[in-house]
């Protein structure tokens, strides 16, 4: 039996928690798109997020984050990768909670940082110490991950794949998101 994604998932977490990968992944075997907010944004300014944050500042960037994402939480349901900072703007999550549904990649500071330490791409973390920023930014996003409808806690040493199918599972407990035979529940 195939299953019908129903509502865009919006994943949403830290830098490093797996959006991307994981959410390509969950796409791939739902047989959905994979989008991700962050590369709709650098096509649309024909620049990098760092040269959007660095020419424009981020509260411009922020401004753009929250038209993308109404215009793909308006499209055809799919997977759906947020930058680390888009669920913390309240309007972003109450377009989030009436048009998709928000699922939580939660993973530790420490899995974090492994990820991260060693790309030049996260413009938050382009400071004197990245590891105490990331502890910090960390802190301060957290209770506000927190309040997404679903949550996946991402285990050290979990594949990919591994990770991607606790996605499906946690999915696959809101009908009104994936039904395995193509209908919502109450149809």
């Amino acid at each position: 039996m195939s299953s019908k994604l129903h509502r865009t998932v919006a994943l949403v977490g830290m830098m490093g928690s797996g959006k991307t990968a994981v959410g390509t992944e969950v796409a791939r075997r739902l047989g959905v798109p994979f989008l991700d907010s962050d590369r709709e944004i650098e096509r649309a300014a024909n620049a990098t997020i760092a040269e959007i944050f660095a020419r424009d500042g981020e509260p411009f960037f922020r401004e753009r984050e929250t038209a993308v994402l109404h215009r793909l939480l308006h499209g055809t349901p799919c997977i759906l990768s947020t930058g680390g900072g888009a669920f913390l703007a309240e309007a972003n999550r109450a377009m989030i909670e009436a048009d998709g549904v928000a699922l939580w990649l939660d993973a530790d500071v420490d899995l974090l940082w492994s990820r991260v330490k060693h790309k030049t791409t996260r413009p938050l973390l382009m400071t004197d110490n990245p590891r105490r920023t990331l502890g910090e930014i960390f802190e301060r996003r957290v209770p506000v991950y927190a309040l997404a409808g679903l949550r996946v806690a991402v285990r050290p040493g979990a594949s990919i794949a591994e990770t991607a199918a606790q996605v499906i599972d946690v999915l696959k407990s809101r009908p009104d998101v994936v039904s395995d035979d193509g209908t919502t529940e109450g149809s």
